[in-house]
């Protein structure tokens, strides 16, 4: 028996006051309650127990977000009815369904509906559903084993009711699973699977269920559950057509298939035993999908089959019981029924394998992550006393982690002993493997190439920067396309219309025949213009195939997200993707995007009275508090000129020595501000210091003297960003800072024009350093002196007259203009603020990833157009042949089992095209500018 925990809701009511608590109690006794009343009537209070509807049930606080994995959806139809009954049920905020992953994404109010209840109504639907996993950060799926029984549930349960931090758990032992709520800050996951294996003796395991694997190992039973019935329908079907085509010519077989068993020959007898079992055990499936269908309203590829399979069989039936009751014979065709279902079938597995393919780049990212992480052990002291192997997904942030040569590391951290190189291409596209010591960053998921490194574990589980990746592949192939509304309007109406042009056909042709338009000759094999008109009728209703146009977008699109990220290009959804093959500007900022953001001081010169140290120190001391990376550069600069030589040679004795000599070195600033887009204002000695460009002088009344800013002109006319001091409102120097180009830049530029693309530059700095830097890169078109609220405005500006805008940008100040781009690219994985805004995220700090982007959108969408085309040809050119068009002039008749056939190859078709995106190679620069290399 389960024990069921809650909280029992209590008022306590004292002189002039009331208060209501809570306390958790498990059902194993009523005299508590007396205990309780009695406890708080001692204390000075009266108390009673309300009833649940006089407590105020306390408000949700949060929206869930939840993946289900849904099968039978065949077309884009399946998926407008799924989405279209979970947004009516109540709590369900939204739903976006995927056909190509066969997932679905559904945000939710847990006090509401919870996802039992969403499951089921999917499954009302018509569907299959399963959950896979939730946002909910304090839930956690654990699998079993060892627990068989209930007596080993209810072992379990003491084990869990002891725990403190514990909040919910429920053990089901068929799934061999336990779902447990607990507190995070309380308890800790891995010691919540150690409590389970100690507090059992190692009776019980358990393992944290990784969703990713549950959801491959879904595609593997899909496959093999088609596979299991194709094998079943095919075993079935060819007696049928042997029976039907080849064992007449066979004079001994055909003799004992004509002899009588009752009424009927032994051949038809075994043919409909043969065929019922295909008809209604193996197809089972269709009709089961078709009726939930109709149900709620809708209409699917498993109408069309089941209308088509039935109309064969119920007529091969009746003509069958005719010929038995009456000596005459009329045409019989149980084989059209058995060949539809087998090749529909057929074509259902090869399209299940070829989905499969198209999710490769997820499979592979969740393949870096390793298995299993080497724990080291720290004893009270704090000293390293052994080590233990545990699953990697129970790493704890501040876990001392082993890495050995050749393995992958296990989570992102940071190295606390040791060296080595790091191979992270699978991660950033960086080929050259990345040198590591100690304090340096590492990613999970990378290999470890050489030495023994321990590293702290920083970030875990969701937060890894390999699961935010795998998250945004995710998110991008389960959005849509706008292209995809187009094929979801032609599936609402498909069937529809499909069915209505069937009733045509037989309609067209049983008329003429009963008013002699066409020779009887034509029907003779048939006996009657019926029988003719019929076959018609089904091959009709059995070749169109929505599936393909429902397939034609979401392939091509999961494909296209998984190429991009293996070339470090991470797009986040379907429209993004689309935007991006119609790009007409693409803005870059300066800083950090054209520029390698490596701010250098090149030259400081004073032209006052005071020293080039002392000048130094007072630019360092007001900088100091600033995060502007031409402070940063600033401070080194000033630090080295006073310090170069008498720093200790190795590299923490150097950090070390350098926040000692900083602390002591650095004059006290006060009231430090920074004036966005003009530099920054503190005070020194009570004095007023001014570090930033002309503006900011102009707006203090500071005055520059004419040799200062002959100085500056030259420094900017070389791409140089020139900074301007006062000190008590009088200008002491200046300090020239240049940011060196990407060596990638120029080209890169170049390339956007060879492809139709008007370049522009956008920066902060003063015009004639943006000028000089836009003259070095190639671009005409520049926007300088703009604050960074008024980068937004010149997106606008060139939004006005229909053009598509790209933003390419790194840091904070960039995210109103990404945000407000059609296309938003944040360069070299950027701030986090900058990557919420951005429509993609080009994880290596290479600008060429921008002509990857676009190229692959371009690309992809040509791919997309190219599967419509194929998927409106085939239905346009094989409906008017199903439906005997040219049998007047040719005598070309589509049996309905070639009908079945062609249906079901034509949305593997679909895929296997999308799948030709897999042979995607980035645009080399030589190509993109056509240069010839000797």
């Amino acid at each position: 028996m389960d024990r069921v925990f809650w909280r029992l809701p209590i008022i306590a009511k004292g002189p002039g006051s009331w208060c209501a608590c809570s306390t958790k109690l498990a059902s194993t006794s009523c005299d508590w309650v007396e205990d309780i009343i009695e406890a708080i009537e001692d204390a000075g209070f009266d108390a009673e127990i309300l009833p649940d509807s006089a407590v105020p049930q306390p408000k949700s606080q949060k929206t869930l977000s939840a993946q289900f994995r849904i099968g039978g959806m065949t077309c884009a139809n399946c998926v407008n009815s799924v989405e279209g009954i979970l947004r009516k049920q109540p709590g369900i905020k939204g739903a976006v369904v995927a056909l190509a992953t066969s997932l679905g994404e559904v945000e939710y109010d847990p006090s509401t509906i919870s996802k039992d209840e969403i499951v089921q109504a999917i499954e009302d639907a018509g569907f299959e559903a399963a959950f896979l996993q939730s946002s909910e950060q304090d839930k956690i799926l654990l699998g079993l084993t060892g627990v068989h029984t209930e007596r080993d549930a209810d072992v379990l349960h003491d084990i869990l009711k002891k725990m403190d931090g514990l909040r919910q758990f429920a053990v089901n032992t068929t799934l061999s699973e336990v779902e447990i709520v607990f507190d995070p800050e309380a308890v800790g996951l891995r010691s919540i699977v150690d409590t389970i294996e100690m507090g059992s003796n190692g009776r019980f395991k358990s393992h944290v269920q990784n969703p990713y694997s549950r959801g491959a190992s879904n595609d593997a039973h899909e496959a093999s559950k088609m596979l299991h019935l194709l094998r079943s329908s095919l075993f079935l079907s060819i007696p049928v057509f042997f029976i039907r085509m080849i064992c007449p010519s066979i004079p001994f077989i055909s003799t004992l298939l004509l002899r009588h068993c009752g009424p009927f020959h032994m051949g038809d007898l075994v043919n409909w035993i043969l065929v019922s079992i295909v008809q209604f055990v193996i197809g089972k499936r269709f009709y089961v999908a078709a009726y939930r269908a109709l149900r709620h309203g809708s209409t699917n590829m498993d109408v069309l089959v089941v209308l088509g399979t039935t109309a064969s069989y119920v007529y091969s039936v009746c003509a069958l019981l005719y010929g038995a009751f009456t000596g005459f014979q009329p045409p019989i065709y149980f084989e059209t029924s058995a060949m539809i279902i087998t090749f529909v079938l057929f074509g259902k597995y090869l399209e299940v394998l070829a989905k499969g393919k198209t999710s490769d780049a997820i499979k592979k990212l969740v393949e870096l992550v390793p298995a299993t992480a080497i724990l080291l052990l720290k004893d009270k002291e704090g000293k390293y006393v052994g080590e233990r192997e545990i699953d990697a997904l129970l790493v704890q942030p501040g876990d001392v982690l082993k890495v050995l040569p050749g393995s992958k590391v296990p989570s992102d951290g940071v190295v606390v002993w040791g060296t080595s190189h790091i191979n992270e291409s699978m991660i950033t596209g960086e080929s050259a493997p990345m040198p590591k010591e100690v304090s340096s960053v590492v990613i999970g998921g990378t290999i470890n190439l050489q030495g023994i490194l321990h590293i702290q574990a920083t970030k875990v589980g969701s937060g890894t920067v390999l699961s935010q990746i795998i998250s945004l592949v995710e998110t991008a192939q389960m959005s849509k396309a706008p292209i995809q509304k187009f094929a979801d309007y032609v599936a609402s109406i498909f069937v529809p219309i499909v069915i209505s042009l069937s009733i045509l056909t037989f309609s067209v042709w049983f008329l003429c025949g009963s008013l002699g338009a066409y020779p009887h000759s034509w029907f003779d094999g048939t006996s009657n213009c019926f029988v003719f008109s019929l076959m018609f009728s089904i091959s009709v209703v059995v070749i169109a195939c929505p599936c393909a146009l429902g397939l034609a977008t979401p392939t091509a699109v999961m494909v296209a997200t998984g190429i991009g990220a293996n070339h470090g290009v991470l797009v986040k959804g379907g429209d993004a993707l689309e935007r991006a093959q119609n790009v007409n500007y693409v803005i870059f900022d300066k800083t950090g995007t054209l520029t390698q953001g490596k701010a250098v001081v090149t030259t400081a010169k004073v032209f006052s009275g005071m020293d080039l140290g002392d000048f130094l120190t007072l630019v360092a001391s007001a900088e100091a508090s600033s995060e502007h990376p031409l402070a940063k550069a600033v401070l080194e600069y000033a630090f080295h000129f006073h310090f170069f030589g008498k720093l200790p040679s190795s590299k923490d004795g150097i950090e070390q020595r350098k926040e000692q000599i900083l602390s002591q070195w650095l004059l006290e600033a006060e009231d430090f501000s920074a004036v966005p887009g003009k530099g920054v204002q503190c005070l020194i000695n009570e004095k007023k210091v001014l570090i930033g460009n002309r503006a900011l002088m102009n707006e203090n009344g500071v005055s520059v003297p004419p040799e200062a800013e002959s100085f500056l002109v030259d420094l900017e006319l070389n791409a140089k960003t020139g900074v301007l001091v006062a000190y008590d409102s009088s200008f002491v120097g200046l300090m020239g800072i240049a940011d060196p180009l990407k060596r990638e830049a120029a080209v890169v530029v170049e390339g956007l024009k060879k492809m139709g693309i008007h370049p522009v530059m956008l920066t902060g700095d003063n015009w004639r350093t943006a000028q000089a830097v836009a003259k070095e890169v190639g671009i005409e078109d520049v926007r300088a002196e703009v604050m960074p609220a008024g980068k937004a405005d010149v997106v606008r500006s060139l939004q006005k007259d229909g053009s598509i805008v790209a933003m390419v940008g790194d840091g904070i100040n960039d995210s109103p203009a990404l945000a407000a781009a059609d296309v938003g690219m944040a360069i070299g994985g950027g701030t986090d603020i900058a990557i919420e805004a951005a429509d993609y995220v080009l994880v290596r700090n290479n600008l060429e990833d921008v002509i990857t982007a676009i190229d692959l959108s371009r690309k992809t969408f040509n791919r997309i157009r190219w599967n419509y085309f194929f998927a409106m040809a085939y239905n346009v050119v094989a409906i008017p042949v199903a439906a005997g068009a040219l049998f007047p002039l040719t005598g070309l008749q589509m049996p309905p089992w070639l009908a079945g056939a062609c249906m079901a190859f034509s949305s593997v078709s679909v895929v296997c095209s999308s799948l030709l995106l897999r042979r995607y190679r980035k645009p080399r620069l030589t190509t993109v500018l056509q240069i010839t290399v000797e």
